[in-house]
């Protein structure tokens, strides 16, 4: 694969728990791993839309000294966030939480914002991505049987697209797929070829 060999002599860390992005990134053809460094997720209060998931990206990959590896150490972070009326929807705390959130975007289009950090001992590089969901009307039956079901805990706006309420729900997307669920490949791609 062309950008396999192009990043033969890198050692690639994906500091992401995701599973999502894993399996992404994986379709790439890449060798990695995964090295998560806890950071505390907190960012300033005055940022709104693509300022967080970019200063959430950036401040995990500040965790990595890329130094630390090696010269050809190559460190990828990422964070997502949902953005409905103008308020940040991020991961649910809760069974609550997450029926709140599927209500809230029920019926709506809202905003999906990945930002990602690339870092090597000679840059670091951030960029983001941007989608339009709009869900059709969900029926509180279908919200609770998706949160008792899928148990989506680990999601921006409480739900995965590539799930069952994915498949029944959304009516319409604006942008990149892979950006909702958490890694807009194609970005991502364009800009490892420059590495």
């Amino acid at each position: 694969m062309i950008l396999n060999q192009k990043l033969k002599d890198y050692r690639i860390i994906l500091a992401s728990a995701s599973p999502r992005r894993k399996e992404l990134l994986s379709g790439l053809g890449l060798t990695f791993e995964v090295m998560v460094r806890e950071v505390e997720e907190v960012c300033p209060v005055h940022l709104r839309r693509e300022e967080i998931p970019l200063y959430l990206a950036e401040l995990k990959v500040a965790a990595f000294d890329a130094q630390e590896f090696g010269d050809k150490t190559l460190i990828i972070t990422a964070d997502t966030i949902v953005w409905l009326n103008d308020t940040m929807l991020n991961k649910p705390k809760d069974r609550e939480d997450a029926v709140m959130m599927l209500s809230q975007i029920s019926g709506q289009t809202h905003e999906v914002f990945t930002g990602v950090c690339i870092k090597t001992n000679a840059h670091q590089l951030s960029f983001y991505a941007e989608s339009k969901v709009k869900f059709r009307h969900l029926s509180m039956e279908e919200i609770e049987w998706y949160i008792d079901s899928c148990q989506p805990y680990d999601k921006a706006g409480a739900y995965g697209i590539q799930e069952w309420v994915g498949y029944i729900g959304i009516e319409h997307i604006e942008g990149s797929f892979y950006n909702v669920m958490g890694l807009p490949m194609q970005m991502l791609y364009k800009e490892l070829m420059k590495v």
